[in-house]
């Protein structure tokens, strides 16, 4: 195992992510296989451990707290997260927290973020009456949280909103990061305009859920050929290490395969040559069913509803490639009257575009992979009071 020097802590460039533990058929975490995962990962280096309020259904940070307990305290770090994305009409942010210590079996957090920092609630962590910053800070300053950070799925404007209000207090940012997601979900721009502010990036979605981890059989002839003793979803991990600075990287093992795998590839750093790279992102770009938008934006001024159509068309690229929660959450964010389903089927838009996609036909399509997704949030409804309007 390799490590990442951070604060003078020795912290595992591998971080065990507790959002996809193994599970029974009843849906229930599977303890006993879930604690021999953690084990073979804790004897072989592995120190960082990240869960979250909501992961399991509330019960991932009772069982990590339960699994790492048979460790000495000082040789693992403890990442968990406040549920800001959760719509409430109250929020105790010390009562959150509270809990969270409690179900973890912890006296602190080393690790402690703002979760998923976006559209939707970033006016729930900037509202002075609940103070959850102020609160988490003075949790901080008593040493309950070794060092506050936040992840996010943002889009760059409100990335660099937040990062303009605290920045100077946030100590980590945690990113989807990946061959795809950088330029799918603009991760690159955001992944440098982290680290513009001297702040460490850690990687969560390193595999994209998996979708990174296999291609076609041609494809894994491709890559083997360079590589023959790694596996396919190795190129993922050695893509990343390509890219300076980096932080740790977490990924979700659910089996003692994957365990076993990550292990290995994190035994040292090998990162992708510039034709390896070359090769991999091609294959990576491939998974894309992309509509061809170019930005022109002829499509604007002739839209009676005023929808920003450049915007919705990549989201619904990013959904193509899987329907994620991250576009779902995107669109959740918008006012009704901006969504996709708002489209009145005019097709003004198709008359005035260069590429002759057909503009109606495919938000009809989005709409119905989003009525198919179960929502991460509950949506946004044109006065909620969560709206947060980008700055342009």
């Amino acid at each position: 195992m390799y490590y990442i020097d951070y604060k003078g802590l020795k912290l595992s460039a591998l971080g065990y992510g507790n959002m996809r533990l193994p599970q029974l058929s009843s849906g229930e975490i599977d303890e006993p296989l879930a604690n021999q995962l953690i084990e073979k990962a804790y004897n072989n280096g592995v120190n960082y451990f990240d869960t979250a309020f909501a992961y399991h259904n509330g019960q991932s940070e009772i069982f990590i707290g339960k699994s790492l307990s048979r460790f000495p305290r000082d040789t693992w770090f403890l990442a968990s997260k406040f549920p800001g994305y959760e719509k409430r009409d109250v929020w105790k942010p010390a009562e959150v927290f509270e809990e969270q210590l409690k179900k973890c079996q912890v006296d602190y957090f080393d690790f402690y973020l703002l979760h998923n920092v976006y559209e939707s609630n970033i006016v729930t962590y900037l509202d002075q009456k609940w103070d959850i910053v102020g609160y988490l800070l003075s949790q901080k300053k008593a040493g309950r949280i070794r060092h506050l950070g936040f992840s996010t799925h943002a889009a760059l404007s409100t990335l660099d909103f937040f990062l303009q209000k605290y920045a100077s207090q946030m100590e980590f940012g945690q990113l989807q990061l990946n061959a795809l997601d950088y330029s799918l979900q603009n991760s690159k721009a955001k992944f440098e305009l982290i680290s513009s502010k001297n702040i460490p990036v850690w990687v969560m979605e390193p595999l994209r859920g998996g979708k990174l981890a296999s291609f076609s059989s041609e494809q894994n002839a491709r890559l083997k050929a360079f590589r023959p003793e790694e596996s396919i979803a190795a190129w993922a991990f050695r893509w990343l290490e390509t890219l300076s600075p980096l932080g740790v990287v977490l990924s979700g093992m659910s089996a003692m395969n994957q365990v076993d795998d990550n292990l290995k590839t994190f035994a040292q750093k090998n990162p992708l040559s510039p034709l390896e790279n070359a090769a991999y992102e091609e294959i990576v770009a491939s998974l894309t069913n992309s509509i061809p938008c170019t930005h022109c934006r002829y499509c604007l001024q002739g839209c009676p509803q005023g929808l920003d159509i450049p915007s919705l068309l990549e989201l619904l690229n990013d959904f193509r490639v899987e329907p994620s929660p991250v576009a779902s959450m995107a669109v959740d964010a918008m006012r009704p009257s901006k969504r996709p389903s708002a489209c009145i089927q005019c097709g003004n838009c198709v008359e005035v575009c260069p590429q002759g996609i057909d503009i109606p036909v495919v938000f009809k399509e989005f709409q119905g992979m989003l009525d198919k997704m179960t929502r991460f949030i509950a949506p946004m409804e044109e006065d909620d009071s969560r709206l947060f309007h980008r700055p342009d």
